[in-house]
């Protein structure tokens, strides 16, 4: 019985030892501005060069100063994210992108941002509950949100080329910023994106 138990421990450390000088998957800390492209595929550098050229772009047409120029209102415009959908065959986090988007806009100084969607009803919610059991004095108060004067919507698009070993991805992200009130398109903005990989 003890020479089972000794063979049994043996065969476990060998394995143990086998394993180990196998050796597993490496990984390393990087820089997380540095990209790393492993495919063709959309990835996080895409996401934050796109948002930051395209916003740079919308900040540099006449909509902006001619906002500033027809209110004697000192507050910045104030902009609400309607759609970015995701056109192409392959999952691409939107959010992630919608997040540089308004990143980069505020980081200008040019621009506010209110909520919509899910992340409004939540805030109503909150609001909702203070009315009922928050102090009158520290109540957020309904009914004084601050209306969005421009939709920021867009798309992604993508076109695949394959020959052979050779593939080329082209991405194409367009962009457009609507009046709320007059329903005018103020900006249109359009980024091409084209990779390359060989096997």
């Amino acid at each position: 019985m003890r020479m089972m138990a000794k063979l049994g421990a043996a065969a476990l450390m060998g394995s143990a030892l086998l394993l180990a000088g196998c050796g597993g998957p490496s990984v390393e800390r990087v820089d997380v501005n540095q990209e790393i492209a492993l495919t063709d595929r959309w990835n996080d550098e895409d996401s934050r060069l796109v948002a930051e050229e395209m916003m740079q772009d919308m900040l540099t047409f006449p909509w902006l100063t001619r906002y500033k120029m027809s209110t004697d209102d000192v507050r910045r415009p104030t902009v609400v994210i309607h759609t970015i959908r995701n056109k192409t065959s392959e999952h691409i986090p939107s959010e992630t992108f919608v997040n540089d988007i308004k990143r980069e806009l505020l980081r200008s100084g040019d621009v506010d941002f209110v909520v919509s969607g899910d992340e409004r009803d939540q805030i109503r919610d909150e609001r909702r509950d203070q009315e009922l059991n928050a102090s009158s004095d520290t109540q957020a108060q309904m009914g004084q949100e601050t209306g969005a004067n421009f939709a920021l919507s867009g798309s992604i698009n993508s076109f695949v080329d394959q020959l052979g070993d050779t593939r080329v991805t082209s991405y194409q992200v367009d962009m457009k910023l609507i009046d709320m009130t007059s329903n005018r398109e103020v900006w249109n903005g359009q980024k091409k994106i084209k990779k390359k990989m060989s096997r």
